[in-house]
């Protein structure tokens, strides 16, 4: 008796901008699976990458050059964003009873 499907949340959109999913055997072995595996792996590198700058531009303060407010908004902008790739990582592994 073959295993049940599984629905994976990918780590994408659709094109309009609504949640994906792979329908998927248990060992999700699949070209698509592993491409999202590889596409969170970028998600989460990125922004680990992420936190490290901002960790340096707010870092700066008193004498050292003070960050402005684009390089802020611009900041606060991609840190967003690499919060909603890691959340979105995190509950779909959560749904695979994946470990981070």
């Amino acid at each position: 008796m073959s295993e049940p499907e599984r629905l994976r949340l990918l780590p994408w959109a659709g094109s309009d901008g609504r949640r994906c999913y792979l329908s998927t055997d248990a060992d999700g072995s699949g070209y698509v699976a592993r491409l999202a595996d590889e596409v969170e792996a970028v998600q989460l590198a990125m922004g680990a990458r992420l936190v490290e700058r901002a960790s340096e531009v707010l870092g700066a303060s008193g004498r050292e050059r003070r960050a402005r407010p684009n390089e802020l908004r611009c900041l606060a902008y991609g840190l967003v964003e690499a919060l909603r790739d890691a959340l979105r990582v995190a509950e779909s592994r959560g749904g695979r009873g994946d470990r981070p």
